[in-house]
């Protein structure tokens, strides 16, 4: 669980080095992520019409955005399919016969890729990881529960599953040793898988996905020539305005997390939480049981913080957290990061402390737990 002012590119960074880290120490451990940066974090609406002397336009910025979108998807297939899941159901109505979710979820549960389709992957040799992705993406949990958001079309979760497939393929290939592919032939792998959907679930009639055709969410002004544009730009969007926006509306990152945990395999779930991850997982597991959650690790957290200032959203002093919450919760904090707190003097049945010198001052501080070795060791050492 990333914290505030995360997106795309940086994400896919850190979580590689928490994969790497922690299969130093726990190889047996899967590990999946939750990204919420791009869907819950922070953007101008009005291009920074409120902030004196700002000018630029974020629409060079588009192509690059969607590039970084693939790689998250590269590691983790299902993420457009979770966030597409958090929609409202569609009713399924009283008529007779499948509700547009049953239908789709069917269709999409039994695709079977064209011959065409099987010969432009074979020509990559991708057959079999082609094979393997679609059995994956077709019997997850995210597309049972995505389907449950469908409309009649269905056009933007086909192109969701279609953009899974792809990327689930391409990413075992790479794993198994091939090269990647540049973004052409994988886009022209994407335009194929996503027109056989529709050819197959008899939906073509000329119309296109509003996932793929609506601009990028996160289409900021990213060329300022003014100091304060540069500030609030860099400083105060996307880190400060995603603890912004979470207080005020924080329900839809809280339920993406929830949605994540429950997809994850296994019987127990630890739950790894840095910054802002951190405060949205406590207040979370404050209002939600959350079953399989087993462990909670904050890494430079400020719910400790948020609490003792009355600022927490799910619990004020002097409550405590309900018997639900997880009563091992492992709080990692540097004295140099200025973001991180002390939990177990705030919480003592729950929270126990661990100190680590990250050996860089703040800012770097906070985002510089991930390289340090003594940080693993000692989460390697709680989960054993």
């Amino acid at each position: 669980m990333h914290g505030t002012g995360v997106r795309e590119e940086s994400y896919g960074r850190t979580l590689d080095t928490v994969r790497a880290s922690l299969a130093q120490t726990r190889p047996e451990v899967e590990v999946r992520g939750c990204f919420w940066g791009r869907e819950g974090g922070a953007r101008l609406a009005l291009g920074g019409a409120s902030i004196p002397g700002y000018t630029g336009s974020g629409g060079g910025r588009q192509e690059d955005e969607r590039v970084a979108v693939w790689g998250v998807l590269y590691r983790d297939p299902g993420y457009e399919l979770r966030l597409l899941s958090l929609r409202p159901a569609v009713p399924s109505g009283l008529g007779r016969g499948q509700s547009p979710a049953q239908k789709l979820l069917a269709e999409l549960s039994a695709y079977t890729p064209s011959l065409r389709v099987r010969d432009a992957f074979a020509a990559h040799r991708l057959s079999g990881a082609l094979d393997d992705a679609v059995r994956t993406v077709a019997a997850s949990p995210e597309l049972r529960d995505a389907a449950a958001t469908a409309d009649e079309g269905g056009y933007e979760h086909r192109h969701a599953f279609a953009r899974a497939v792809v990327a689930a393929t391409l990413a075992e290939a790479v794993e198994q040793g091939a090269d990647a592919l540049d973004g052409l032939a994988r886009d022209a792998l994407f335009s194929l898988v996503s027109a056989d959907l529709h050819t197959q679930g008899r939906t073509l009639a000329g119309a296109v996905s509003r996932a793929a055709a609506a601009p990028a969410l996160l289409a900021l002004t990213w060329h300022a020539r003014r100091r304060r544009g540069a500030l609030n730009d860099d400083l105060f969007l996307p880190a400060m305005g995603d603890i912004l926006r979470y207080q005020a509306r924080g329900e839809a990152m809280r339920q993406l997390i929830k949605r994540t945990v429950e997809h994850a395999p296994g019987d127990a779930v630890t739950v790894i939480a840095h910054s802002l991850g951190g405060v949205a997982c406590v207040d979370l597991m404050v209002r939600d049981r959350i079953a399989r959650v087993d462990q909670l690790i904050t890494v430079g957290s400020q719910a400790p913080f948020f609490y003792e200032a009355g600022a927490l959203v799910s619990l004020e002093h002097p409550q405590a957290p309900p018997g639900h919450f997880p009563r091992r919760w492992l709080n990692l904090y540097d004295r140099r990061d200025l973001l991180s707190f002390s939990a177990a003097r705030v919480f003592p049945a729950h929270a126990t402390d661990h100190e680590v010198d990250n050996s860089q001052p703040f800012p770097f501080a906070h985002s510089a737990y991930w390289s340090n070795r003594k940080v693993w060791d000692a989460i390697g050492t709680w989960m054993g």
